[in-house]
């Protein structure tokens, strides 16, 4: 098979989809691999490294796409590399379509296979290809918000540590999956006063169990959000519903309880936010403010540490990409029903339920029906 890997062109955007091994990997299983020129620069991987495995370095993405059958990338198309998209493409990224009209609109006129990292599943029934940036993305979370309660950032001036005769400053963290897991690990290293709140009794028994004493937990009732937010210095939203829009938790309402210069991290909002006030933001402007109290709502969190990223990626994805390009993703799909959950759209109809049911006016359609 013909793969190729475009330069990530959203803004601030690093990551690459292959790095050289996983490009030699492919190589070695006898497949053509066509790199975009400088796609791998952002993470100190020149051309060289690239054609010295076996790739063959193009000058555009217009060529990638021109060129490859299966184009493995990390973020969502952007509109210019949707219109490059055709009927013969099979398309192997991040796509958080639930958030994005727009783009679902985009893929199902393309015509292209369109398989979502964030869809796969694990015999676990766990999301494998989602849990290396939901690792990354959780650890962030707490970095970025003791930055923004800094006094000099707008925020409340508070060290979510302490010190010898001061409070630790409080967090709350929504969800307690792979994302809220790896925020309260950095919280609890601070020393921060953590509380995770998640709507599964099974899920916080097993938090309970893994952290002990260092954090407390409790249901996720809109009685407890709202004290959670109201007591909270940072609040960290952590909710996933697979394929789905994150369901808003925190209400605009809500905001007016916060103490001022508290920060609300929203690490769903590539699914839409949890927050009812997040706004997806860029690298280039991170933060905003509403009625005093600063959010943080950065799309593609992961991006800011674009090495780490993306090594963690490729260990992830590495084998479906294989499995596609060894049997086509119709035979892989068939074969594996955990890759076959990946297929978001296809033939211009969207294959998966969740994404189907977050718009009006958009029907899903199983494969063979």
């Amino acid at each position: 098979m013909r793969i190729g890997v475009p330069k990530e062109i959203k803004n601030h955007e690093y990551r690459v989809g292959l790095t050289p091994s996983s490009v030699a990997e492919l190589v070695n299983h006898g497949h053509e691999v066509f790199v975009e020129t400088k796609a791998g620069c952002g993470i100190d991987f020149d051309d060289d490294h690239y054609r010295r495995i076996g790739a063959t370095i193009l000058d555009s993405a217009q060529d990638v796409f021109d060129t490859a059958e299966m184009i493995v990338k990390v973020k969502e198309p952007q509109p210019s590399e949707i219109a490059m998209l055709k009927p013969h493409h099979t398309l192997y990224t991040y796509l958080h379509l639930a958030a994005d009209k727009p783009q679902t609109e985009g893929l199902m006129k393309s015509g292209a296979t369109c398989i979502a990292y964030e869809t796969v599943t694990s015999p676990a029934n766990t999301l494998p290809l989602l849990k290396p940036m939901s690792e990354v993305a959780g650890r962030m979370s707490v970095h970025v918000g003791q930055h923004y309660l800094e006094k000099e950032q707008g925020g409340r001036g508070v060290l979510l540590g302490g010190v010898p005769g001061v409070n630790p400053g409080k967090v709350a963290i929504f969800g307690g999956g792979v994302a809220g897991i790896n925020a309260a690990m950095m919280a609890t290293g601070l020393r921060a006063d953590v509380t995770i709140y998640d709507i599964n009794p099974d899920r916080l028994a097993e938090l309970d169990l893994h952290f002990g004493s260092t954090i407390k937990t409790q249901y996720a009732s809109k009685p407890a959000i709202e004290r959670a937010v109201a007591e909270s210095h940072l609040v960290i939203g952590a909710v996933l519903v697979p394929g789905a829009a994150a369901p808003k938790l925190v209400t605009r309402e809500m905001l007016s309880t916060m103490k001022r210069g508290s920060v609300l991290v929203d690490i769903a909002i590539d699914q839409g936010g949890c927050f009812e006030t997040s706004k997806a933001t860029t690298h280039d402007d991170p933060v905003y403010e509403v009625d005093g109290i600063i959010h943080y709502c950065v799309a593609n969190m992961p991006g800011a540490v674009a090495r780490t990223s993306t090594f963690a990626l490729n260990n992830a994805t590495l084998p479906g990409a294989v499995q596609i390009a060894n049997l086509g993703p119709e035979e892989a799909m068939r074969r594996d029903p955990h890759l076959a959950n990946g297929l978001n759209v296809s033939d211009g109809k969207v294959r998966h339920k969740a994404v189907a049911d977050t718009f009006d006016d958009i029907d899903y359609v199983p494969v063979g029906s």
